[in-house]
């Protein structure tokens, strides 16, 4: 199934500007699993979206959005996640603006790789209600709760927002390391003014669906209290897209649920919504 199948008009590979990537890659899930069906269930609601959208105003699939096959993944995480980075490659090659839906907060890491070769001076901004800086978790450097000191060996340039839940040791690594942190309790009120400023001109952007309250975004396997909402979270990217060169992104850790679809719609509504910041902001 295509992303916004029967509502936009179908476009070739090559016309397209934007690539989604389905990436349903799950292993190393600690709480409650189901990630991988989190990139079909967002595509399959993705049809019921208004392709207007007001703020814009635009149809956003005018952009061009080609949708890819979902990968397949084995048994050996090293050869998955080489398959995942040899994907990204080829699509930043061929010029796409790379969208990737998982599957677990794992896949940034090989994701990332990629824009890493590519842009040498590239920054990460992770919106995410957990650091994800543990060097391994559960017997394995690879695990989602580890993506992002993965993501730190290769990059110290790193911005996180909206943390709330980390380990001891967590916290004393961004101490070391100064990494720019901002959690959650320092968001309530005003979000930093100062954000933006620690990224580099060209940014690669991760978000954990679980950034969001659970109010808003249930299906995560590991939702914490205390997140945010729609307004205050598209004003800040909205700021973020007019302002840096946004290169490629994933949206990660959904976690469909049988007793409600508004955790996918959301998640394809805020896809949509960011291609619609990338390539309208500043026609």
């Amino acid at each position: 199934m295509k992303f916004l199948q029967g509502e936009a008009p179908e476009i070739s590979y090559q016309k397209a500007r934007t690539a989604i990537l389905p990436v349903p890659y799950e292993r190393t899930t600690s709480f409650e699993g189901g990630t991988a069906r989190g990139p079909q269930a967002a595509i399959a609601v993705s049809p019921y979206l208004e392709t207007y959208d007001e703020e814009l105003d635009v149809e956003i699939w005018k952009a061009g959005i080609f949708t890819l096959p979902a990968l397949n993944f084995g048994e050996d995480v090293q050869k998955d996640f080489d398959l995942i980075t040899r994907s990204v490659l080829k699509l930043i090659e061929d010029q796409k603006f790379v969208v990737a839906i998982g599957g677990e907060h794992s896949i940034s890491y090989p994701l990332f790789r990629a824009f890493h070769q590519k842009f040498p001076d590239i920054s990460v901004l992770q919106l995410d209600a957990h650091a994800d800086l543990r060097e391994s978790y559960q017997g394995t450097p690879f695990s989602h709760a580890s993506v992002m000191k993965r993501i730190f060996d290769l990059n110290q340039n790193l911005v996180q927002l909206g943390i709330r839940a980390l380990s001891i040791e967590e916290r004393e690594f961004i101490k070391q390391k100064n990494i720019k942190t901002v959690f959650a309790h320092q968001m309530y009120e005003n979000w930093p003014d100062d954000i933006l400023t620690h990224l580099s001109e060209t940014v690669y952007l991760t978000i954990d669906v679980d950034f969001f309250d659970p109010a808003l975004m249930p299906g995560t396997g590991t939702p914490e209290p205390g997140g945010f909402f729609w307004p205050e979270t598209l004003k800040f990217l909205k700021t973020l897209f007019k302002t840096k060169n946004v290169v490629g992104m994933d949206v990660v850790e959904l976690r469909p649920l049988a007793e409600t679809r508004h955790s996918e719609y959301t998640v394809a509504r805020l896809i949509y919504k960011l291609i619609g910041y990338k390539f309208f902001l500043n026609r």
